[in-house]
């Protein structure tokens, strides 16, 4: 059986439009100018049937909606056989809410992030006797739905934005902060929706994918500061930018990966409008924008 990942969502935390920006992108999205986003999520599957989504977007119960391979095959038959959350941070874990209609599936999650979430109650609406929550050790291979291995992988990052105290460490190595290697259909498969910087180990593990869907929050790392719209940089957030000689595309030059996918993109980003020089230069560095429901197949 083939490899196959479907783009939930494609923007980052708020979507596009968010619902309270006026910025160009947000405008045009509201236009129906350019296409609208929901919230970073992504489902995967090795044998066709039974499907992991990775991330719960705030998003997750509209997205499911329109994600065909994903509907119930009877009155509570469901091919979703589990999630996997990244990190703590809220435009992942909050549609585990939306999921609390006594379905079973097992979530995973590093020791540090199911420690996060047991620690908030309302997480509790998951009913641990009919959703199974599975801590999974850095580097250790499991199965994360039938046919499909994963293992976990860190990725410098930081704690969730709720969890901040007066200093942030923005390129911590640990739990908080990880990535997905996939393996099914003979294929090797990386997914990292926030990395703060590409460093050593993560250019050895990703030389030789068939397949990268890689964090593009923003196009510049003051691309926010420069709109008006927030003092913190992409750096400052736990994310580098996409352009510049210390942005993805530059970074990704001398590593081979078959196929480069960009998602969790800010509302900001101009990539997310087609026909922007932006999105034409990404393009160009052999990158493929993501968005909501593109399929992948390998």
């Amino acid at each position: 059986m083939a490899f196959r990942a479907l783009i939930l969502g494609a923007a980052a935390g708020g979507g596009l439009p968010q619902w309270n920006c006026g910025c160009e992108n947000c405008t045009l999205a509201r236009a129906g100018e350019i296409p609208r986003q929901t919230q970073s999520s992504l489902a995967v599957t090795g044998n066709g049937t039974d499907w992991a989504i990775l991330n719960a977007s705030p998003d997750i119960r509209q997205q499911m909606a329109d994600a065909a391979p994903l509907h119930p095959t009877g009155l509570r038959s469901l091919p979703l056989h589990s999630v996997l959350v990244t990190n703590g941070d809220i435009d992942h874990v909050a549609g585990l809410l939306t999921l609390r209609e006594m379905q079973p599936f097992t979530l995973f999650a590093t020791p540090v992030i199911q420690a996060v979430l047991k620690s908030n109650p309302i997480f509790d609406a998951l009913h641990r006797d009919v959703v199974s929550r599975s801590s999974i050790a850095l580097g250790v291979p499991f199965e994360l739905a039938p046919g499909l291995m994963a293992e976990l992988f860190p990725v410098p990052g930081k704690v969730p934005l709720y969890l901040e105290g007066e200093r942030v460490e923005t390129g911590e190595i640990g739990e908080n902060t990880v990535g997905v290697a996939l393996s099914g259909g003979g294929r090797r498969v990386c997914y990292i929706p926030g990395c703060a910087m590409l460093n050593d180990d993560l250019r050895t593990r990703l030389a030789g994918a068939d397949l990268v869907l890689f964090d593009g929050t923003l196009w510049r790392d003051d691309e926010m500061v420069r709109a008006g719209l927030g003092a913190k940089t992409g750096k400052r957030m736990g994310h580098m930018s996409m352009s510049g000689e210390d942005g993805s595309i530059a970074a990704f030059r001398d590593i081979d990966v078959r196929h480069k996918v960009f998602v969790h993109m800010n509302n900001t980003n101009p990539v997310l409008r087609p026909g922007s020089a932006e999105r034409a230069e990404a393009q160009s560095g052999g990158w493929t924008i993501g968005q909501d429901g593109m399929e992948i197949v390998l």
